[in-house]
């Protein structure tokens, strides 16, 4: 497939492309190269005619529309897939309009110049977070009342009614995505994961908001690179699909997790982590539980998470003692 990526330079986009690539696809990339994003991710694939790289804003419509127009080298796209997105709840919560201004108005520029240009197919990156907190054991299901807590995750959820939104009115083909929380190569260092390892690989103190006891679902990032393949080639258009994992942990214990496996890999004893932990002041607004149905997603698209937690825990752990350049660049 031709495809026109967005956000390629950020953690899921970088994880996608390079996929994408190996399995023969050909890929352009529009990254604005905001903070997160970083263009060395995937510099190894600037010599190959499989992959392009745009420096661009996807609210800036006349670059949009006439990449999209363009296509690569001259061959129509595909598909386009956003993943371009503000995405920490953090900055969030002090930077409302940036999120709203990405991850809204710069959706909308994308989705409405993609049915201008006649590319056949959008699918729109999402998170479980617009469905707000869910307490007690149950999971959202895709048909769940949207109620997101967070300036980010009101912007993803008003996005993801903008793109549904050409589907009811033109019939146009989008496909959303909303998947749990990530993790894996690439994930900039602000994220919960990389904060514990790089926090304990520097011997600072690694924060933990409130209790600890808030809950969230893992998967690792290829699992839901996969999930994004399977929408692109059985996906049906209108529709909304979720990906999730098999571990849901609190992240209290998820740190003390984190921390025994950076030990393990570094010959370390994890104590020596473990005592740098530090309960902070929680942040406002923060959501208990995530937690998502994917079943339909299994018997629709033929998905389930292939990676264990302790597998991919152990491969992400590598990953940042192997490039600490990397993430001491960030």
């Amino acid at each position: 497939m031709n495809l026109l990526v967005t956000g390629g330079c950020g953690f899921i986009g970088t994880n996608f492309v390079r996929l994408a690539v190996l399995r023969g696809h050909t890929v352009i990339n529009i990254d604005a190269l905001t903070y997160a994003g970083r263009r060395e991710n995937l510099d190894d694939l600037a010599p190959t005619n499989a992959y392009g790289f745009i420096h661009g804003d996807i609210c800036d419509g006349d670059l949009v529309e006439r990449v999209m127009r363009q296509g690569s080298n001259g061959v129509p796209f595909d598909a386009v897939i956003n993943f371009a997105a503000e995405s920490h709840v953090d900055r969030s919560i002090y930077a409302a309009r940036t999120f709203s201004m990405t991850n809204v108005i710069g959706t909308a520029t994308l989705v409405e110049a993609a049915r201008n240009a006649e590319i056949p197919m959008f699918v729109q990156i999402s998170t479980d977070e617009v469905y707000g907190s869910i307490e007690g054991k149950g999971s959202f299901k895709v048909d769940s009342p949207l109620e997101p807590s967070s300036p980010y995750s009101s912007s993803k959820a008003g996005a993801d009614l903008v793109v549904h939104s050409f589907y009811s009115t033109w019939g146009y083909d989008v496909r959303i995505t909303r998947c749990t929380n990530n993790y894996g190569p690439y994930q900039f260092p602000e994220k919960f994961i990389p904060t514990i390892i790089t926090k304990a690989l520097k011997g600072e103190r690694i924060p933990l908001y409130g209790d600890g006891k808030h809950i969230r679902n893992w998967l690792f990032v290829e699992d839901h690179c996969e999930g994004v393949f399977r929408t692109l080639e059985k996906g049906e258009a209108g529709d909304v699909y979720l990906f999730g994992g098999d571990t849901e942990m609190e992240n209290g214990k998820l740190l003390r997790e984190v921390l025994k496996a950076l030990a393990l890999e570094n010959g370390q004893d994890p104590e020596t982590y473990i005592s740098l932990i530090e309960h902070v002041k929680d942040r406002p607004g923060h959501d208990r539980r995530y937690s998502l149905d994917w079943k339909a997603s299994k018997k629709e698209l033929g998905w389930t998470p292939s990676t264990s937690f302790e597998v991919g825990l152990r491969a992400t752990v590598r990953w940042y003692l192997e490039n600490r350049t990397w993430w001491e660049r960030a």
